[in-house]
């Protein structure tokens, strides 16, 4: 008898395609990261311990105050005679309105107030925003 055995392939699948589609992707949500941020100035925010975090459902107002002085509420430049106004602007209409504070820790207490007084006015519900520290408590 003359049987042979029949040649059997080997199902195969090819992944040369795919290292360039997660390279894609990984670029894809290394940008999107990055557009994420809700305030993009650069800030050397002061230190302390986590307590609680921000309801971000709330959709607070972002006011940041730079080394030089600039201020800037949702990343849009503003002079400080015309922050009030601005701010009001922004809470009209919110029964809460909430304004985080992103201020240089290198300016002068000063600073700090002026922008906290037009929080007072405005009957804000303002936060400080810090970066974690380091140590362990």
């Amino acid at each position: 008898m003359g049987l042979r055995k029949k040649m059997h392939r080997e199902a195969e699948v090819s992944t040369d395609s795919l290292n360039d589609i997660m390279f894609f992707l990984l670029l894809f949500f290394l940008i999107l990261s990055t557009m994420v941020s809700p305030n993009a100035m650069k800030v050397n925010l002061p230190s302390s311990k986590a307590n609680k975090p921000i309801d971000n459902n709330k959709k607070p107002i972002h006011l940041a105050v730079t080394k030089e002085r600039k201020y800037f509420v949702n990343s849009k430049e503003v002079d400080f005679g015309n922050l009030e106004t601005l701010l009001l602007e922004n809470i009209a209409g919110k029964t809460e309105p909430v304004i985080v504070l992103h201020i240089d820790k290198d300016l002068v207490y000063q600073d700090f107030i002026d922008v906290m007084q037009i929080g007072d006015r405005l009957k804000c519900k303002m936060v400080c925003a810090t970066a974690p520290s380091n140590s362990q408590q």
